[in-house]
């Protein structure tokens, strides 16, 4: 299982129920990393899409403790070990967890690829992904030149994790 975040140096993802930020080439990164996939997020996290729609060409998983909720274009599960369960179905390597906060948390040890645009800049935010430069299980792998959008400077980043747990 993979996921995919964007983080400001101080590992936040974001504020208000939003992005920190949006860097087109991120964007661009996100969309190929998960078209054809399958997307496993909290239903904060689809609410905040245009529209609350459902990503498109995505197999869309959406955990919200919530029994009534239904949304059409995607699948609703409504606890961790009723995702982990539905996610048997898929090839793990086609897994994307895409947040938000909680569920990044609650899917990490699952996780063996984290997929992680870091950006050099410290904003006001309300939400945090672990740091994992200070987990000794995460270590990266990859990592990108310098890239700037605007006076930004950030970085492309995979990271692996050496203890993943089953699932």
């Amino acid at each position: 299982m993979n996921l995919i975040v964007a983080v400001d140096k101080n590992w936040a993802i974001g504020k208000n129920g939003g992005l920190l930020v949006s860097i087109p080439e991120d964007m661009k990164l996100f969309r190929s990393e998960t078209t054809g996939k399958v997307v496993v997020m909290g239903r904060k996290t689809l609410e905040s899409f245009p529209g609350g729609n459902p990503l498109k060409n995505r197999t869309n998983i959406v955990i919200t403790a919530n029994p009534d909720y239904q949304k059409d274009g995607v699948i609703v599960c409504h606890s961790v070990e009723e995702a982990l369960e539905e996610l048997k179905k898929y090839d793990e390597e086609d897994i994307y967890v895409i947040g938000g906060e909680t569920i990044y948390r609650q899917f990490l040890p699952y996780c063996k690829v984290a997929h992680v645009t870091k950006i050099d800049f410290a904003y006001e935010a309300d939400t945090y992904f672990p740091n994992l430069d200070e987990n000794p299980d995460w270590s990266v792998e990859e990592s990108s030149e310098e890239h700037t959008y605007f006076d930004l400077e950030y970085y492309f980043k995979k990271y692996v994790n050496a203890n993943p747990k089953e699932f």
